[in-house]
């Protein structure tokens, strides 16, 4: 029977239509990246997994893709496990038991034993003990080899050779295997090195410490490539789906923030996705808060729980956070943070009455100001700007501006687009403090917006403009000679590949929407010409090469 096809959940085929449509949000970004004077790069689709694990918080490091480890896995892991994990006391237990039996006869199992044994640990996961048993199991004959020659030691002077020789075969065979293994029944690194990069901004940080001597600092690069999280697929979130990222590092000034409130409003207006909202808020002010309610050890957690208040509501952000351990007091204090209500100035004035006793959260406020206040001098063409002190974006490395994006009002779709500044980044990788700053557009999101509010009418599908008709190989040769003198003048042009019949290859091109047909027989060939109708009108005209490249240009 035929295997069903099928992609893996979360993942998506394309169409030609689909691809087009892409390739015009694509163009888009790419040309505003470009104008705002941004460079292109491209980092591997997967990286070290130490490069990406600790970088997202608890939340984004369970949603990465690992890899696993190339090669003959099972063979190699064995040798991995055994030489990592410390199983020292199955060890001892195992060759205590099998010596302790007073008869191993032909109903003696072994492999049933083993099991056994093995399956008292329950603080060792199936993986490990899958291992651990195929260890064992693969290593039978010198196991009862080894306990058939104690048996034989059996009076009272060959005792001490007994245990000298248990000890031996211990200090020689078996702890050379576990004395390295300490603690790492849970390590992925035991069979995963590397693992899908879950976004680009780390990725980029390695790319800056790595490339530091080819940078010219400021760097204002652009990056437009696919990244995997392993989620749960739903409307507009896919495991697999493509990021467009535009960061600046090597500076600290907040003009750059003010250009990437710009640059998003430049490229929404461009799509005619009229109406965004650019939610903006700063870290530093997130942390002013949880310093005068005095949860200033969780803020990670608040963060966390406070900016899902969209999604669960202000009782399901209170449930969390008095989950994460954050006192019932802290919480009332934050209360007023649900409902923040009034113009963006007037909220900076609600704040900054609020972090009187906070130096960092102040230092929040009045960079958020400098925002606020440029961009009002300044204007937005199709987007709003909304500061929204309840944003904290989950990932652990913002430590300054933090952006969001929304869809216009009426159309349910989660952020489209997001990022933030990070202050020591690329600190983790060894090259210490080199700010930076990035937003990032959600392609796939940005899609189905667009489609939802059925503003992909300006895209066309690439289509060849003129089809040439085939009657045979002496027609076909006759054609493609001209065809190759389209293709030199950029005309979009194809041979129909089969000799079919008149009408099967015109309602082809009818199909296509390709607008003209040449037709070439005998009578053409021997006049040097071509017939040339118009599929639109119906009009045939009979002309030469020069007269076809003219008309079709």
């Amino acid at each position: 029977m035929a295997q069903k096809p099928s992609i893996p959940k979360g993942t998506r085929d394309f169409s030609p239509t689909e691809v087009a449509k892409r390739n015009y949000i694509f163009s888009i970004i790419k040309d505003v990246f470009e104008v705002y004077g941004f460079q292109p790069i491209e980092t591997p689709s997967f990286e070290n997994s130490e490069t990406l694990m600790g970088k997202y918080g608890d939340e984004g490091d369970r949603l990465i893709f690992k890899i696993l480890n190339s090669g003959d896995y099972f063979k190699d892991i064995r040798k991995r496990v055994l030489d990592n994990l410390d199983f020292a006391n199955i060890f001892y237990q195992i060759f205590d038991s099998i010596q302790n039996i007073e008869e191993r006869n032909s109903d003696f199992n072994y492999e049933e034993y083993i099991n056994d044994i093995i399956d008292t640990y329950e603080d060792i996961d199936a993986l490990d003990k899958k291992i651990l048993r195929d260890y064992f199991i693969i290593n039978k004959i010198a196991f009862i080899d080894f306990y058939d020659t104690l048996e034989v030691l059996d009076n009272e002077e060959e005792l001490e050779d007994k245990f000298y020789f248990k000890e031996k075969f211990i200090e020689d065979l078996v702890k050379p295997t576990i004395d390295k293994l300490l603690n790492a029944t849970k390590s992925t690194s035991l069979i995963s090195e590397k693992a899908l990069r879950y976004d680009l901004t780390v990725p980029f940080a390695r790319y800056v410490v790595q490339h530091q001597n080819e940078i010219e600092f400021p760097f204002k690069r652009y990056q437009m490539q696919p990244v995997w999280r392993a989620d749960r697929p739903q409307k507009g979130r896919f495991r697999e789906f493509y990021q467009c990222d535009a960061d600046v590092v090597g500076s600290k000034g907040l003009w750059q923030e003010v250009e990437f409130v710009q640059l998003y409003d430049a490229v929404f207006s461009k799509l005619k996705l009229v109406g965004t909202t650019i939610k903006l808020n700063n870290r530093k002010i997130l942390a002013g808060i949880a310093e005068i309610i005095g949860a200033k050890d969780k803020l990670i957690d608040f963060t966390v729980a406070l900016d899902k208040l969209d999604k669960i509501g202000a009782e399901g952000v209170t449930k969390e956070m008095l989950e994460k351990g954050i006192s019932v007091e802290a919480i009332e204090k934050v209360q007023p943070l649900f409902n923040f209500t009034g113009s963006n100035q007037e909220k900076l004035n609600q704040l900054q009455a609020m972090l009187t006793e906070s130096e960092e959260g102040l230092q929040g406020v009045k960079d958020l100001r400098f925002v606020v206040s440029n961009i009002e001098k300044l204007g937005l063409e199709s987007a709003n700007l909304d500061l929204d002190v309840t944003l904290a974006r989950g990932l652990n490395y913002y430590t300054g501006a933090i952006y969001e994006v929304s869809a216009p009002e009426g159309v349910n779709m989660g952020s489209i687009g997001g990022g933030g500044r990070y202050d020591d980044l690329t600190g983790i990788f060894g090259l210490k403090d080199v700010s930076g700053v990035g937003i990032s557009f959600g392609l796939d999101r940005i899609y189905l917006v667009l489609e939802e509010l059925n503003l992909f009418d300006v895209v066309a599908l690439p289509k060849p403009k003129v089809l040439f008709v085939n009657f045979g190989e002496k027609e076909a040769t006759y054609c493609m000679k001209a065809l190759t003198e389209l293709r030199k003048n950029n005309i979009k042009s194809e041979l129909y590949p089969d000799s079919a019949k008149m009408k099967k290859q015109l309602n082809y091109a009818n199909r296509r929407e390709i607008p003209f047909v040449v037709i070439v027989g005998s009578t053409e060939i021997e006049n040097n010409n071509f017939t040339l109708k118009n599929m639109q009108t119906g009009d045939q005209q009979v002309c030469s090469l020069k007269e076809l490249l003219e008309i079709t240009l």
